[in-house]
């Protein structure tokens, strides 16, 4: 890939490179994953998405599924998938890759063999890895199912089953099940729902703690200070240009170091520890609007577990939300405390109260 990095040492070869890869893209020249890769270089030396769609053509949002399908790609060539499915994702599937985005790098190679191996599309795609995703929590792996991500997904599509009344819906997931099955037992597990048709309630996830901006004075502004007088007037001078970042007015200085500004809500006070990390709601289940940007306020010294909370732990490297209905193996990092949405604009009747907590 050409080298678009800011400590290149010559401007004019940076911008010919740009330039360059700009044509490909706009020529559609290569594949989908050289596409991401490129995309991914020109953002990292400084083009935001409208530029790059108004020089190429490729939407923003068509950006971001190629960038992190690329991204999944990559994982698919490092844990070692099958020559077959690297070559079939080479050039097609870019969605059914960017669904993979929040598995583990070895979770991702196995639900890309599976959806390779099934003809899935996005949408299925999207299932399995939930599938597989939620069955990783496990500290021991139900009774007959194994880790292989066919079983994964064999043990949702079991779960489910037992929990439906409906005969049509009930035979639909049998079916999904014994489709998926990977081992004998996890097959014979699932064939035991033809014969016994008992119901077995589950606790559905509890509604997130999202919360949301609602007028203008509720979200404050942060001032950057100086320090404590006596000071020079190079003090003065030393301290940098304050630049909002929107919807949630995140503010940046030389330092690396950001913050943003929360009413005082009672929760929020009451936590020694918040930290927080930019997100978007479609992470969290039970949603019923678009997903959209949020922040999550964590409280990190909060780390034992309860079934009514939403936790934050370590997913393979990465930072995951998650709830769990039992306690898990894996250490908690820190609990939940606040999900909130940016203020949202030109809705009279949401405005009416101070504050609104989404149902």
């Amino acid at each position: 890939m050409t080298d678009l990095s800011p400590n290149n040492p010559n401007p004019e070869n940076a911008a010919d490179s740009a330039a360059e890869l700009l044509r490909k893209l706009r020529q559609k020249q290569g594949n989908w994953v050289e596409w991401g890769l490129a995309i991914a270089t020109l953002q990292k030396s400084g083009y935001n998405p409208q530029e790059i769609f108004e020089a190429t053509g490729f939407e923003p949002i068509q950006q971001n599924q190629v960038v992190v399908g690329a991204q999944v790609y990559s994982s698919l060539e490092k844990a070692g998938a099958s020559e077959a499915a690297r070559s079939h994702y080479a050039t097609r599937g870019s969605d059914v890759l960017y669904e993979l985005r929040l598995l583990t790098q070895e979770q991702r190679a196995a639900a890309a063999e599976l959806t390779f191996e099934h003809k899935l599309n996005l949408e299925e795609a999207r299932e399995i890895a939930k599938a597989i995703k939620d069955f990783s929590w496990f500290r021991t792996l139900p009774e007959g199912f194994s880790d292989h991500p066919g079983d994964a997904v064999a043990y949702q599509a079991w779960k489910l089953a037992r929990q439906n009344t409906d005969l049509q819906e009930r035979s639909r997931l049998i079916a999904k099940g014994l489709r998926f099955a990977h081992t004998p037992t996890a097959r014979k597990q699932i064939e035991q729902l033809l014969v016994d048709f008992t119901v077995v309630s589950q606790r559905p996830a509890p509604l997130p703690p999202f919360y949301r901006f609602d007028s203008e004075e509720e979200l404050p502004r942060i001032v950057p200070v100086v320090g404590e007088l006596p000071l020079t007037p190079q003090d003065f001078k030393a301290v940098p240009l304050v630049e909002e970042i929107e919807p949630f007015r995140i503010v940046k200085f030389a330092g690396e170091q950001a913050w943003v500004a929360l009413p005082g809500w009672q929760v929020l006070l009451g936590a020694e520890d918040p930290v927080v990390i930019l997100a978007t709601s479609d992470r969290f289940p039970n949603q019923h609007t678009q997903p959209g940007p949020v922040l999550v306020v964590i409280d990190r010294s909060q780390r034992e577990w309860n079934d009514f909370s939403y936790f934050v732990v370590d997913n393979g490297g990465e930072l995951d939300f998650q709830w769990f209905q039992t306690e898990p193996e894996i250490p908690i990092l820190g609990k939940i405390i606040i999900i909130v949405r940016p203020r949202k604009i030109l809705d009279e009747e949401v405005t009416k109260d101070s504050w609104q907590i989404d149902e």
